[in-house]
């Protein structure tokens, strides 16, 4: 059965090109508020969301990631972790930090598609660079960045490539 939310997943796409219209606020704040209610281990929420909105502070990102495209969007979203804040796991010591912003973006990603907006994952940026770009204070990581605007060319709508869920799934137990 296709539902909604599936079909959103499957027409998903990262954008690469975006018009300079800006992003009016309802729909950002849509967006953020999408990646505030995402789940997060023993609901810690270790993010921190930054908005980059002005045009010379997204140019300056281009030293973390020179790529036009990203920095020409309208908005970039940094999603920022707090480790210090998140659920340790007991048993090994693993810090959830990470896994919970990356909940948080794909959850603004998705609020973003379902909305006509176009996202795409930036996580090869250099962090040295975006953190001195944001002025992060010590004890603040960026989990990834997107840039965040209306898609100036429309998406393929070829499904991706996906493996099949029978190989996705590793093996059935109990059952």
């Amino acid at each position: 059965m296709k539902t909604a939310f599936l079909q959103l997943a499957e027409q998903r796409r990262s954008v690469r090109a975006y018009k300079p219209d800006p992003v009016p606020d309802e729909l950002l704040q849509t967006v953020l508020e999408a990646g505030r209610l995402a789940p997060s281990a023993c609901n810690k929420q270790p993010w921190r969301f930054i908005v980059v909105r002005d045009d010379a502070a997204r140019r300056a990102l281009g030293a973390a990631y020179a790529r036009d495209w990203f920095w020409k969007a309208p908005v970039v979203v940094a999603v920022c972790i707090l480790p210090k804040e998140a659920w340790v796991r007991a048993y090994d010591g693993q810090n959830y930090a990470m896994v919970d912003g990356a909940l948080a973006m794909d959850h603004m990603q998705l609020a973003a598609a379902e909305l006509g907006l176009g996202t795409c994952w930036i996580g090869a940026f250099d962090p040295a660079a975006a953190r001195a770009i944001l002025g992060l204070p010590d004890g603040v990581e960026i989990v990834g960045m997107t840039p965040l605007g209306y898609p100036a060319v429309e998406p393929n709508p070829r499904v991706r490539s996906r493996r099949p869920l029978a190989e996705t799934v590793m093996k059935e137990r109990w059952g």
